[in-house]
């Protein structure tokens, strides 16, 4: 089965639907991203291959089962081998669409000769999320050819299907938003995009995140003696997804504070930005903006503010679920503004929203395979 898309260029190219591969799988949001692919109706019944590191020459090769590594997938194809990266056995196998779950530098080598192949790719690192070079620099890259480089980074979509589902209809190159960036750029986008927003006076984003954020490595910040009933800031000035919400939103740095902090839970991300509006408005007329705005997005909920039965968003409603749920409050002063901005940070903000990348991407129902 095959199916045109433009390329950047404008030509338009010929993609065939095939099967799909995951490299990168031992993390946490590989182990989601398995689960999904395994369950998905379009990709079950022509297996997800899952590729782990390619095989220097002479080093010996170990065998791994996707079991071994995610124990609960143990019964759901449990026992696939997880197999060595190699291009060639991803054009055998018919493969498609690649996800990358890798580290940056990892991301940033393999994308070339993935579309050299004809393999389009979701890539949920940061390695081609930012256009601008300043923003860039905080992954500190350094690209065998930079020129090949800044080709492919023009041609990279940034993967919010709310705000370029169009766009990432057609793509090769799918960059999967932050998990922090998303909850936050969901938020805003709508007032900022109708102006209602008064950036000479800021905008603060204090947000927060459960310990899997900070990726399955162990470190002195994330062992349970330091997590556990605490709570603390970092990266205050210098958060690597501070890039994405300058670009997606059209802001500068002067206008808008991104703090995150560290929750003792295992998932999940609650952001609350403060803002103030250049014109009076009320909490019901903001909510019906956001409805309007998100009215053909299934994946973002908007809660219900400012009446009696009614709750903002919590980590609890949104956990181990693709729902980004937004809530707005007005102060009576008709200026002041709180939003709330509550998702899983494995799945909206990393698998689940990958998976909502490939749906866009094949033309299938963009919550295919995510309620």
């Amino acid at each position: 089965m095959e199916t045109e898309f433009m390329s950047a260029s404008g030509t338009i190219r010929q993609q065939r639907v095939g099967r799909v591969a995951v490299s990168g799988v031992s993390g946490y949001a590989g182990g989601e991203l398995a689960r999904l692919l395994l369950a998905h109706p379009k990709t079950k019944d022509l297996a997800p291959l899952f590729v782990g590191r390619m095989i220097e020459p002479g080093a010996a090769q170990t065998t791994t089962t996707l079991a071994e590594l995610h124990p609960q997938l143990a019964g759901a194809a449990g026992d696939t081998v997880i197999a060595p990266f190699d291009f060639k056995t991803l054009v055998e196998e018919g493969v498609s669409l690649l996800f990358l779950a890798t580290p940056h530098e990892q991301s940033r080598e393999w994308v070339p000769d993935a579309m050299a192949q004809g393999i389009r790719v979701v890539d949920l690192s940061g390695a081609w999320r930012l256009k601008q070079a300043e923003n860039h620099s905080v992954y500190k890259l350094v690209d065998a050819n930079p020129e090949t480089a800044a080709l492919f980074q023009a041609e990279a979509v940034f993967g919010c299907p709310e705000l370029h589902r169009e766009t990432i209809a057609n793509a090769r190159l799918v960059a999967n938003p932050g998990c922090y960036s998303t909850s936050i750029i969901l938020a805003l986008a709508p007032l900022v995009r109708a102006g209602l927003v008064d950036l000479d006076h800021g905008i603060v984003c204090d947000s927060k995140s459960g310990v899997s954020g900070a990726g399955k490595a162990p470190t002195a910040k994330t062992h349970f003696m330091s997590a556990a009933d605490n709570l603390s800031a970092y990266s205050i000035f210098g958060h690597r997804h501070t890039g994405e919400l300058l670009e997606q939103l059209g802001l500068t740095n002067s206008q808008i504070q991104f703090t995150p902090h560290l929750l003792p839970i295992p998932r999940g991300i609650l952001s609350t930005m403060y803002l103030r509006l250049k014109d009076k408005g009320t909490t019901k007329e903001l909510e019906t903006l956001l409805r309007d705005f998100y009215a053909t997005s299934p994946m973002v909920r908007v809660r219900h503010g400012g009446h009696a039965g009614s709750h903002l968003p919590q980590i609890q409603y949104v956990v181990r679920t693709n729902f980004c749920d937004i809530g707005v409050e007005v102060a009576g002063d008709g200026k002041r503004v709180v939003m709330v901005s509550c998702l899983d940070n494995l799945l909206k903000g990393a698998a689940g929203q990958a998976v909502q990348n490939m749906n866009v991407m094949y033309g299938w129902n963009e919550s295919e395979g995510l309620l």
